[in-house]
């Protein structure tokens, strides 16, 4: 046989797969309606390893590629039977009343930032809330703390640098105080040098600044020699700084920050990477849902079985989402277990989205809906 005739063999094939699919589809549903009617889950973990053992051991040397064929069939089955069951009406619920009960974005709200005057955190808000009351607490956890007890709107938090990586600990606290993402914006980030007048980088020994931007000006310090000296914020460093009144010292911030605080820039943009960016987040306590949201993000664990990371994401790419960010987390008091967080492109007036969000929900171990907001 020559290659069309092998090709035209393949489609004849393919046919005769799509004709069972769509058969195995419709008994899927008749399955569906029969747990209905007697009040059974959707999910048969233990009929489920059953069959993938059977099928692989029959397939024998693509043992491995069918299970991962019929573990596909399995979900989107799944997907159906969750759908017709109505799953997840908790989560649903809440999705149903945030959507409806979004009327239009906040004016003037009081929004809690980490540090003092001239941080990054307070730019991001305003740049989204330009008429903000911004009121600076002096941890992160003050922040959280601050919008659970509806002393502020908002509060703005950093969750993630492009150099550096993830502020996994602000991950923690959204869980920790079970606040939402209502919100985001990405902020190009450019690091200057300051210090107070008379210093220059002959007097100066030690640099102040937040751990993150540190590490993202790490080859800057490590040139200069100078000494690194973690802080609360970027601008709580600019304030050290000029308090202290050394020429022996300097701060790494914003040019607000020097301003602010009237100490000197000495140089310019002196982050290891020019592409600088840093996503913030707006978290809230009340869960709302504007039209024009583009973002969702989630926080979950997974099952101890083999493949569950692919199988959950697959089912990302079977709905047509596109993620955009991934993250595992081990969880707090356990061995080995992981928490994921993941971001997907979406908005849940999409029913087809939250029938996913609802099916997860219902199946996996732990699932938290972090919001759906939109990010700028």
């Amino acid at each position: 046989m020559n290659l069309e005739e092998l090709r035209e063999e393949i489609n004849g094939i393919d046919k005769e797969i799509l004709a069972l699919f769509l058969k195995r589809m419709d008994a899927a549903v008749k399955v569906a309606e029969y747990k209905i009617e007697n009040h059974l889950p959707v999910l048969n973990e233990t009929r489920e390893e059953e069959i993938l053992k059977k099928v692989s051991e029959n397939a024998g040397k693509f043992g491995g590629s069918a299970k991962v064929v019929f573990s596909a069939l399995m979900d989107v089955s799944r997907e159906a039977q969750h759908r017709l069951l109505n799953d997840g009406k908790k989560l649903r619920d809440e999705i149903n009343v945030a959507v409806s009960s979004y009327h239009s974005k906040a004016k003037n709200p009081t929004i809690a930032c980490q540090g003092v005057p001239g941080a990054y955190s307070h730019e991001a808000a305003l740049k989204v809330y330009k008429d903000a009351n911004i009121q600076s607490y002096e941890r992160w956890e003050d922040v959280f703390d601050a919008v659970a007890k509806d002393e502020v709107d908002f509060g703005v938090v950093p969750v993630e640098n492009s150099y550096a990586g993830s502020v996994t600990e602000v991950y923690d606290l959204i869980l920790k105080h079970k606040l939402t993402i209502s919100g985001a914006i990405g902020l190009s980030i450019s690091h200057c040098l300051m210090a107070n007048e008379g210093a220059d980088f002959d007097t100066i020994s030690k640099v102040y600044s937040h751990p993150q931007a540190l590490s993202q000006c790490k080859d800057y310090i490590k040139e200069k020699g100078f000494v690194p000296e973690p802080c609360l914020n970027t601008a709580v460093a600019a304030k050290i700084v000029a308090e202290k009144g050394s020429i022996n010292i300097a701060a790494i911030g914003s040019v607000e920050a020097a301003e602010i605080h009237g100490l000197v820039i000495l140089e310019k943009d002196i982050q290891s990477s020019k592409q600088n960016c840093t996503r913030f987040v707006f978290i809230s306590k009340k869960l709302e849902i504007e039209e024009s949201a583009n973002r969702i993000s989630l926080a979950f664990s997974l099952p101890h079985v083999t493949g569950s990371l692919h199988r959950t994401l697959a089912r990302f790419s079977i709905a047509g989402l596109s993620l955009t960010k991934i993250e595992s987390r081990p969880l707090p008091n356990s061995s080995f277990e992981y928490l994921f967080y993941l971001d997907f492109n979406g908005n849940l007036r999409d029913s087809a989205t939250v029938d996913l969000l609802c099916s997860l929900y219902t199946e996996l171990p732990t699932f938290t809906f972090l919001g759906n907001y939109l990010e700028i």
